[in-house]
């Protein structure tokens, strides 16, 4: 069997403030953006991986989601548990350094897991939470 995985979605709630944590600060092209204002559907991903993207899309468009499923939604988002991705980079320091540099939102510093990976955590401008392990 030959499955791949082309695309995670994550919400957002300010694009260009997502765009900028995703293009400037993580280093990712983007690959798409259509729509406006708040409606906008950005795809993302790392240089040289093509097949493999993140998609920022507007959270609980679909019309069958109730408002109050859209309260608990947004209330999650801000929460900071709604999404959440793990990236991999072979240097995790020069990561979160360039993470500091842009004022992104520290959860956790480099840290060495009793689990054996090394990994830290920052929250995207959506409250996203996005861990990023060091590979060895």
């Amino acid at each position: 069997m030959d499955i791949t995985i082309h695309a995670a979605f994550l919400p957002h709630s300010d694009p260009e403030a997502s765009l900028a944590f995703y293009r400037d600060a993580l280093g990712f092209e983007v690959r798409n953006d259509v729509g406006s204002g708040t409606m906008r559907w950005i795809t993302v991903g790392p240089a040289g991986t093509p097949g493999t993207s993140i998609l920022l899309a507007p959270p609980a468009t679909d019309p069958g989601i109730t408002d109050d499923e859209r309260r608990t939604i947004t209330e999650m988002m801000a929460k900071g548990t709604y999404g959440w991705i793990l990236l991999a980079t072979r240097d995790l320091d020069a990561t979160f350094t360039r993470l500091l540099a842009s004022d992104t939102e520290i959860v956790q510093e480099p840290t060495e897991q009793p689990y054996g990976m090394r990994d830290c955590a920052v929250r995207d401008p959506a409250g996203n939470l996005v861990r990023i392990q060091e590979l060895r």
